[in-house]
């Protein structure tokens, strides 16, 4: 059996054998993208259909499928500071603006924290003359401290 690291990095690889993109597999698991991305590179149980839908489509086997429906340990990096160029710059990101989006947070919603269990993300790519942008959008439920 696959563990849901090795069935990630064949997902990868099925990706770029294939030509699957990831837009095709969340339609065809009929999940959002953001979900379906990070279910099938580990972060994310899927259920069985799901999940045989997905290796089905990747022309992965069994064992793969299987490997998707394990509960995860989430977390994707492997050292707190990110060397990947793209996720180092999410993660320059948040030590810039972290700060200010926790005081607007507590400013505009109170004591609490946006949660990232009852989460929404999209991610786009925006036409600009100055150079094409990159739309992150978070969307998670507002938790208020209780005490």
């Amino acid at each position: 059996m696959l563990t849901k690291i090795e069935a990630a990095e064949a997902v990868r690889q099925a990706k770029v054998r294939t030509g699957v993109t990831w837009a095709q597999l969340a339609e065809a698991v009929g999940k959002p993208l953001a979900w379906t991305t990070a279910a099938l590179l580990g972060q994310h149980p899927m259920g069985a259909e799901d999940a045989a839908t997905a290796a089905a489509l990747l022309e992965l086997g069994d064992d793969a499928a299987l490997a998707f429906r394990l509960q995860p340990t989430r977390g994707a990096l492997d050292a707190a500071v990110p060397v990947d160029p793209t996720i180092y710059r999410l993660y320059e990101v948040v030590q810039v603006y972290g700060p200010t989006i926790k005081e607007l947070i507590h400013e505009q919603c109170g004591d609490g924290i946006m949660s990232a269990i009852n989460f929404r993300l999209d991610v786009r790519r925006v036409p600009d003359p100055a150079g094409d942008r990159v739309v992150i959008t978070m969307d998670g439920k507002y938790l208020p401290y209780q005490w």
